[in-house]
């Protein structure tokens, strides 16, 4: 879970209040499914104050931050309410003076870009750690290590406008990145500075490279690499900056900008807004004024209040609770999936800095932690039963212990992912692939059909480790299946993959073997076509008449398309159908 750092002056300031002891600070932060991980020590003076923060809920990236865990609370037990004018939304553009222009040749590397500038205040010491600290927690936990997620900030004193977002040649363009004294192309960057290195797994396949410059040509930033050594070298005592955040997933980097935005406006800085031109349309169109709302609302009727919390409340009772989070909310009607009729209940706008809100269960939440947990009686269990594992766990542990016996690591992935790695990258699948109806991000979109996928996107990323690697997963797979009731299963299944540089079919079908094996399992194999494997060098797993899987040597459009330089072979088992057999 995410830790935060946070000074303890800047802090209470923002909440408005102090509490009095440790543990009414500890029970204060339940509001923001918060821990108090450890105090500030007495005897520093009270400007270099630290107190850690344990964040308890990846759902709420605007609490990873002084300003908004502050907010959070200064909400709950102050009168604050914050209020941000310098937002667009839908139909209602902010006037701006400054602009963006995004080319088209970055559409198909890291395609969007949002931003703001932020200006009338000088920044301090502990201001300018937190702006860091929000950087990198945004980036890292909510941006998945930068992947669909990076931040910059730049002295606007020093930008010559329009800003430019393009994509080129990584070999063509080079400039002296931060902490160094001379000029590097973009490859250069990857292979010798040291934040290079550390994220050159998310550039260094492409033919093409994102480059952020100004209207005189002077390089701003490699996104998600590394700032340059001027224009986004930050210092305390700066007084106006540029804030810009690119990434994959537009609505994912639009509500970073806007939790950066808010949590500044916090903290009396003047937001003020940037024109985000496009040569492609997007989701919000091919012009965006960013910082930008573009929330849907929400309802729960007091039924399902009822029925999530165990406590019937009024609308009114359940607004009160929504403004303690920070959450507009007002009483109306509503049919829910579910009803036959419109019901009562609450219609909430969810704040600007907030995008969690998918489903009536979600606003039932906040309302229980707005009206108190404590208000809430503690009912006992009435069903007595005793636990015992399932005999496909069992049986699942029995194949994980082989295949760690034959030299695999095993890992432990998301079941959701997005189309283009499930279906674009794997060379198809998208008749069986499920999409789920309410994605927070085109990220965590789909259901996985396969295994082998993830573990593709781990050894995406491990090439700069010594061969051979060898990994698999024992996990749940979903897909499409009109001979279920709900035309949909969900599977047990495993997957290991084999990458080394003399990896081949006769490599895998021997571990195969051997798992069989030690399984007390006969099989046959029978020559498969599948495009995800090279043909004549896959074949289906067949135990008693029924195909319970698959095996061979990765197609080399597959590798490449997730920067596998060598050879790699895998193979996938349905366990729920093999246990059976």
């Amino acid at each position: 879970m995410p830790k935060i750092e946070v000074n303890e002056e800047l802090f209470y300031s923002l909440v408005g209040i102090r509490f009095k002891s440790p543990d009414a600070f500890e029970e204060a932060l339940s509001c923001a499914k918060a821990e108090l991980s450890e105090d500030s020590d007495k005897n520093v003076p009270a400007a270099e104050r630290i107190i850690k923060i344990e964040l308890n809920d990846t759902n709420r990236p605007d609490l990873w931050s002084t300003a908004g865990c502050a907010r959070q609370l200064g909400l709950y037990y102050s009168t604050l309410k914050p209020s941000y004018p310098f937002f667009s939304r839908p139909g209602a553009e902010r006037p701006a003076e400054h602009s963006v222009h995004v080319k088209a040749s970055v559409k198909q590397v890291r395609p969007y870009l949002s931003g703001f500038i932020a200006t009338g205040k000088a920044i301090t010491d502990s201001s300018l750690r937190d702006m860091i600290q929000t950087q990198e927690k945004l980036a890292w936990n909510f941006g998945r290590k930068r992947r669909t997620i990076s931040m910059g900030l730049y002295r606007t004193e020093l930008i010559q406008w329009p800003i430019i977002y393009k994509a080129v040649d990584p070999d063509t363009v080079s400039f002296v990145p931060l902490q160094w004294n001379c000029p590097l192309t973009l490859r250069e960057i990857l292979k010798q500075h040291p934040k290079g290195r550390d994220y050159a797994f998310i550039q260094e396949h492409e033919p093409l490279h994102p480059l952020l410059t100004d209207a005189r040509g002077a390089v701003l930033s490699y996104p998600p690499i590394i700032n340059s050594a001027d224009l986004g070298a930050v210092q305390v005592g700066d007084t106006d900056l540029f804030v810009e955040l690119t990434g994959t997933d537009l609505p994912s980097v639009t509500l970073s900008a806007s939790i950066m935005a808010c949590a500044l406006a916090d903290q009396g800085f003047t937001i003020k807004p940037v024109i985000v031109e496009y040569e492609y349309d997007t989701g919000f169109g091919s012009r965006v004024t960013t910082p930008y709302y573009f929330q849907e609302p929400v309802f729960c009727s007091l039924t399902r209040v009822e029925r999530f919390l165990g406590k019937k409340l009024s609308a009114d009772e359940c607004i009160a609770a929504l403004e303690k989070m920070g959450c507009k909310a007002r009483a109306g009607r509503a049919k829910e999936r579910a009803a036959v009729q419109e019901e009562e209940g609450v219609w909430m706008e969810p704040p600007e800095y907030r995008n969690d809100f998918l489903h009536a269960a979600d606003v039932a939440e906040d309302i229980m932690i707005g009206h108190g947990l404590k208000a809430f009686s503690p009912i006992r269990p009435r069903d007595f039963t005793i636990g015992r594992l399932s005999p496909i766990t069992l049986f699942s542990r029995t194949v994980k212990e082989l295949l760690i016996g034959l030299g695999y690591q095993e890992m432990i992935y998301n079941y959701l992912g997005s189309y283009k790695d499930f279906v674009d990258r794997m060379r198809g699948g998208g008749d069986t692939i499920i999409r789920i109806a309410n994605p927070m991000t085109e990220n965590y979109e789909y259901l996985r059909n396969s295994v082998i996928t993830s573990l593709l996107i781990s050894e995406s990323v491990s090439g700069h480790a010594a061969y051979p690697h060898k990994i698999f997963e024992v996990g749940k797979v979903a897909y499409r299946d009109s001979t279920e009731n709900y035309g949909t299963a969900t599977r047990q299944f495993v997957g290991f993959l084999h990458t080394d540089r003399d990896a081949n079919f006769n490599t895998v079908a021997g571990q195969l073997q051997t798992l069989f094996y030690y399984l007390s399992r006969e099989y046959s194999a029978l020559e498969a076509s599948d495009p995800r494997f090279i043909a004549g060098r896959s074949a289906a797993i067949q135990c008693a008449g029924k195909t319970v899987g698959i095996f061979g040597e990765l197609h080399p459009e597959v590798l490449e398309n997730f920067g596998i330089t060598v050879p790699a072979t895998a193979a996938e088992i349905d366990l729920d159908a093999l246990i059976t057999t």
